[in-house]
């Protein structure tokens, strides 16, 4: 078949997903393996092979991320019940001050969105958002927009989060490589998100009425104070011991725990790269390090340190973990649909085709990266679904390419830079954030989706700058 015919079939699939996710509201995974079966069989693939075709992209996609997003959101479940979510913000609170209550929410967003999805993590902290405002008589933004678009920063960018370990492996980059460039970049990109929102907030916006009731009303009415709104985030599961949410954990052992797996991935690709090979300390910490053994350990040492050393039972503790994963189960079927798609541009023909319309744009590499993540984000809402579909584009591209690990690396966080950007109203992220901060349409186009766009575009900025010295 020949590549304008290849690349028509191609086009017709994108715009048939985006059709079934946009407009006839169907799931991602099932619009993702619709198209991919009618994009295969369109593209000349046997019959006989599409079942093979289609198992072979599901399994080698799933049998790298789906322990790694399991473990990562067992962790934050812990965190988020123990009770250490709001430990950790309320530590924050109080080292930096009252006058820099913003910034310590910020980093607060920053931190508990490592392991914390963000649809979880806006629901934990937003109530601290509603105490610090109402106890500060000051606008709520001041402290919501800020501390959400920290943790939308995380989980664009980096692992264990869904988006960020499927474009990872679908692409080939070392996940390691990947922390290593993007905590320092995600940190950075924060920094100037909060700026441009101490900048935006500056203005007063009107709050719906029912959040203006919780957050300023009478003494009976929402969080009336931070330690309210800890008490809140930090309620646990039918079952739980009461010490779990009087006691929380300390803001030392909660940080000690976000930080393990980092910094054990972080070893192990270190130690691939400056040990010689064959030696036993490499080959140790290449275990260590790889992703699913560092979360394991970390996902293990949290169950200890939050659940056991704090009065849960063996049964609490699998509870807890077991919880975790009604919640990632669709996200991990997305990201292996997506591995199928994949797959099905390879098997075709079709991700040559586009590979080869790809270059003759003469467009950088990151760049692509950036603006194909970028327009999917804008057109269809789900941050997940613009990485792994850009992924899965644009591989055949990579494959052409002489690619040192840090630029996989840094191509991965270019993908994360536009899956960061124009958060608006077919995004269900936005939807969450100006519900819970009282914000209607037109404000929330102005401030989260200006904000949002601003940093990715940032983000973007910054790995360019990253891949020149590389």
């Amino acid at each position: 078949m020949s590549h304008n015919s290849l690349l028509l079939i191609a086009a017709a699939g994108v715009a048939l997903l985006l059709l079934l996710i946009i407009k006839v509201k169907v799931q991602p995974f099932v619009a993702l393996m619709v198209v991919s079966i009618g994009v295969a069989l369109a593209a000349g693939v046997p019959a006989a092979d599409l079942v093979a075709t289609i198992e072979e992209g599901m399994g080698s996609t799933l049998g790298h991320i789906a322990t790694i997003i399991a473990l990562g959101a067992m962790i934050g479940r812990i965190v988020e019940l123990s009770g250490g979510a709001a430990s950790l913000a309320h530590s924050l609170i109080a080292r930096f001050g009252e006058k820099r209550t913003p910034l310590a929410l910020t980093v607060a967003g920053f931190l508990l969105g490592i392991p914390v999805f963000f649809e979880v993590g806006l629901i934990i902290l937003m109530p601290i958002a509603y105490g610090v405002a109402r106890a500060a008589r000051k606008p709520l933004l001041v402290y919501a927009l800020p501390m959400s678009a920290a943790m939308l920063t995380v989980h664009a960018f980096l692992p264990p989060h869904p988006g960020a370990v499927a474009a990872a492996s679908t692409i080939g980059a070392d996940q390691g490589w990947v922390l290593l460039f993007g905590i320092p970049l995600t940190a950075v990109v924060i920094l100037l998100g909060y700026l441009l929102a101490r900048r935006m907030t500056r203005r007063e916006y009107s709050l719906a009425a029912d959040v203006y009731e919780k957050v300023y009303g009478g003494p009976d009415s929402g969080p009336g104070s931070a330690e309210a709104g800890a008490e809140h985030a930090a309620e646990g599961p039918d079952g739980l011991p009461a010490a779990t949410t009087a006691n929380p954990p300390s803001f030392a052992m909660v940080v000690s725990l976000i930080v393990t797996p980092i910094a054990l991935i972080l070893l192990g690709t270190i130690g691939t790269n400056t040990l010689a090979e064959g030696s036993v300390l490499r080959a140790v910490l290449t275990v260590l390090g790889a992703p699913m053994v560092a979360l394991l350990i970390a996902a293990g040492l949290a169950a200890y340190f939050l659940g056991v050393r704090r009065g849960w039972t063996r049964g609490q503790i699998s509870t807890v973990m077991g919880s975790a994963l009604p919640g990632v189960a669709m996200v991990i079927l997305v990201a292996g649909a997506g591995g199928v798609f994949g797959k099905v541009l390879v098997k075709t023909g079709i991700g040559d085709a586009v590979a080869d319309i790809l270059d003759r744009t003469g467009l950088p590499l990151l760049a692509l990266a950036f603006v194909m993540t970028l327009l999917l984000r804008a057109v269809q809402g789900s941050a997940t679904v613009a990485l792994v579909a850009t992924a899965g584009l644009i591989t055949p591209l990579l494959h052409r390419t002489d690619l040192s690990a840090q630029q996989l690396a840094l191509v991965c966080l270019a993908m994360g830079a536009g899956a960061l950007a124009v958060s608006h109203i077919n995004d269900a992220g936005y939807w969450m954030f100006t519900k819970l901060a009282g914000l209607d349409v037109k404000d929330g186009l102005r401030t989260w989706t200006v904000l949002t766009t601003a940093m990715g575009v940032s983000g973007f900025a910054l790995t360019t700058l990253l891949w020149l010295v590389v």
